[in-house]
């Protein structure tokens, strides 16, 4: 480069002045280009048409100014309006609402399972282990979507909860079996709620929001589901009697 020092430059916009000294190699500098004028050793702007200052100023320095002129990229003024939101559809923002809806009534279904297995007249431990822990999963689950639903700039709405019912036995399958059956339909109804959660990001053309489905629920789903498929073989399997027993204390341990 024929540069090697730059003197301060000062600007005006009605008037441009720009020193630019310590020029080696200043015969290879013209006397005049595009009103820069050449004195001595130095080197003066001391004037610069609307065209000459747009082309020697613009890219870097002024282009990503004009840009974030644009109606999306502008800072609300508005109270109680997000200031972080960007590209977040309204019908992403009700999605993850329902989805939260949906976490904390299985949470919900689970605790009840919990309180009833922990009965002294059921009393089957493993079983109300195994509960309580899905209970508090699910609602880590729904806790975790509402930080995201803050964190685009979207508004939490916590809608009624499905009331679960209180008793789980069943004349034919016993309590156990049919409470893990019960457990599976919720988590393919989990899934499916999440599928159709993605297909809503897909749609909006949100990245962000598939990503963080993906990263964060749909694989951890597809266990669950898988976990609770071989326990309710394994449960078909040893019947209402004292298999359900032995089946309690693996899930105690």
């Amino acid at each position: 480069m024929f540069l090697k020092a730059i003197s301060p430059v000062s600007m005006a916009y009605s008037n441009l002045s720009v020193s630019l000294s310590n020029l080696t190699n200043s015969a290879a500098f013209p006397q005049s280009v595009a009103g820069f004028v050449k004195r001595g050793n130095g080197f003066f702007v001391t004037h610069s048409s609307n065209e000459s200052a747009s082309l020697t100023l613009s890219g870097v320095l002024f282009q990503p100014f004009e840009e974030v002129q644009k109606d999306e990229l502008m800072v609300p003024e508005t109270l109680n309006v997000s200031l972080a939101r960007q590209r977040y559809s309204e019908e992403s923002e009700a999605a993850i609402n329902e989805q939260i809806n949906v976490e904390y009534s299985v949470s919900y279904a689970y605790h009840s399972l919990y309180a009833y297995f922990d009965r002294d007249n059921v009393a089957l431990k493993g079983f109300a282990k195994f509960f309580k822990e899905s209970s508090k999963e699910e609602r880590e689950h729904a806790e975790k979507l509402m930080e995201y639903q803050n964190k685009r700039g979207g508004r939490v709405k916590l809608y009624n909860i499905t009331l679960p019912p209180a008793e789980f036995d069943d004349p034919e399958k016993g309590n156990a079996l049919y409470a893990m059956e019960l457990a599976l339909s919720m988590e393919k109804l989990v899934n499916e709620k999440l599928l159709k959660l993605h297909a809503i990001a897909t749609d909006n053309n949100d990245p962000h929001l598939t990503e963080f489905i993906e990263g964060e629920f749909l694989d951890e789903q597809v266990q669950a589901i898988k976990k609770i498929s071989e326990f309710v073989s394994q449960l078909r399997r040893v019947g209402k009697g004292h298999g359900v027993w032995h089946f309690n204390q693996m899930l105690l341990n």
